[in-house]
């Protein structure tokens, strides 16, 4: 009997200590664990940077010589190198059915001048004999007037066609349409030219002055160049650092290269730099305006959206944002933020939007 009494007491005295046990565990599982993060005070600042663009060289002008009328290369007067001024003959071209053509033209003007001259002769005549009543007849006065209005327009046409036959001899001579360099000669004495789809006969460049051209990334194209100026340097001259003075944007994105052309125009009266050299551009950039910059480590990318952690009554919010320039440590952010947000220093996904957090704000 003692035995099954001590055995019951055992029971019930596990069972007690149980119960006392889950009910000391109760009230601390209700107590939900509160992070604390580290964020800082977002405030707006200038955003300027050096950055370095490849670009490119070209003549200040360049035209390809092809001659306008088909023929042998009667004289080559130039070669490549040579200097040429605007006016100077460059090349000759010998066609002889454009020498006949002209010739043909200018017997046409004379024979239309004479046959013109006799008909105004008789007219003066009949009209001078008109004055005496009975002596000439109206209609035959009126035949004299017609016979000379006619020989005067043929005399006029005559006279067009040879100017127009004469200024096609002229397409005979090539001239430098400009001061430059002859930089390619693609043709030689007794070469026939003229046909379509060939080389241009001559290339003539302006050198003394030349286009520094840099395709600005699209990212880049909303701030400004201090001074509209930059510096440069080249492969053939990398000890040399040069200067360029911006004059001119495209004004459009290219939508193959997400890029903006920028050109700069560069002297080169000495002729240091040659056209199709590539540059190394260095350009000191800034934002027009303050705007606000981040710490790389606050931004957060995923897949679907790029964002910062805003914490607002102590708790966590995702702010869309959209990345500008990058400096050396931080980066230019553009969202609905404002001054004065606190944003969490080291982003991350785990940190979800709703989330209860304690704030230590670092400077």
């Amino acid at each position: 009997m003692r035995t099954i009494c001590f055995f019951i007491f055992s029971i019930t005295l596990i069972w007690s200590c149980g119960d006392s046990e889950q009910t000391n565990k109760t009230p601390s599982a209700g107590i939900a664990k509160v992070d604390t993060v580290k964020a800082f005070s977002l405030k707006k600042g200038m955003v300027e940077k050096q950055t370095t663009l490849p670009g490119e060289l070209i003549p200040y002008e360049q035209v390809d010589i092809h001659p306008k009328v088909a023929g042998y290369v009667k004289q080559m007067k130039v070669d490549i190198g040579s200097v040429v001024k605007k006016g100077q003959v460059l090349a000759v071209i010998d066609a002889p059915e454009i020498e006949s053509r002209l010739e043909e033209a200018e017997s046409k003007v004379q024979a239309a001048k004479a046959k013109y001259e006799a008909s105004k002769s008789t007219y003066n005549r009949i009209f001078e004999a008109s004055k005496s009543e009975g002596v000439i007849a109206p209609d035959e006065l009126q035949r004299a007037k017609n016979q000379m209005l006619s020989d005067s327009a043929d005399y006029n046409a005559a006279n067009f066609s040879s100017k127009s036959s004469k200024q096609i001899g002229n397409y005979l001579v090539i001239i430098a349409p400009f001061n430059g360099v002859v930089s390619q000669r693609n043709v030689n004495e007794g070469a026939y030219v003229g046909t379509q789809n060939e080389k241009p006969v001559l290339v003539v460049q302006d050198n003394s002055q030349l286009r520094l051209r840099v395709s600005v990334p699209e990212v880049l194209t909303g701030i400004q160049l201090k001074n509209n100026k930059i510096q440069f340097t080249t492969k053939s001259n990398p000890n040399l650092i040069l200067e360029g003075n911006l004059v001119r944007k495209t004004g459009s994105i290219d939508a193959n290269t997400r890029t903006e052309i920028w050109e700069f125009e560069i002297k080169n009266n000495k002729q240091i730099l040659k056209p199709g050299s590539f540059a190394d551009v260095k350009l000191d950039i800034s934002r027009d305006q303050p705007s606000f910059v981040v710490p790389f480590s606050a931004v957060v990318t995923t897949l679907e959206r790029k964002f910062v952690i805003r914490v607002k009554n102590n708790q966590v919010e995702w702010i869309d944002i959209s990345q500008g320039l990058n400096l050396p440590d931080k980066t230019e952010i553009f969202g609905k933020l404002n001054d004065g947000d606190t944003i969490v220093s080291k982003g991350n996904e785990e940190l979800k939007a709703g989330t209860k957090v304690f704030v230590k704000i670092s400077n």
